[in-house]
């Protein structure tokens, strides 16, 4: 697989203020990665558990660190599966991020 898109992994963290107020403070990493369609299967069993699996991309397992959110193309996604594919490449499939409110 080529490597030809650009996405952002966004690293959450929690500073604090002078009063002690928590400050949630993001990271962006940009990296490449190669873009996929869920597959029929993955995306009905993950819809019986109230998922929307939109899109898999495939990275470097080394430069993921855990990230549950994403960009791609200003969209924010989920991370709501990884999938280690071999020793060096990892599947992240996700979904659009929900909105708290």
């Amino acid at each position: 697989m080529t490597y030809d898109y650009e996405l952002i992994l966004i690293q959450k963290d929690v500073d604090y203020d002078e009063v002690g107020n928590q400050i949630p403070i993001e990271k962006k990493i940009s990296i490449l990665c190669g873009k996929k369609s869920v597959g029929r299967t993955e995306f009905y069993n993950a819809a019986a558990n109230n998922l929307k699996p939109e899109i898999v991309f495939e990275i470097h397992g080394y430069e993921y660190s855990g990230e549950t959110e994403v960009e791609f193309n200003g969209k924010r996604y989920t991370v709501i599966r990884t999938y280690e594919v071999d020793f060096e490449n990892l599947e992240l499939t996700c979904e659009v991020k929900r909105s708290n409110g």
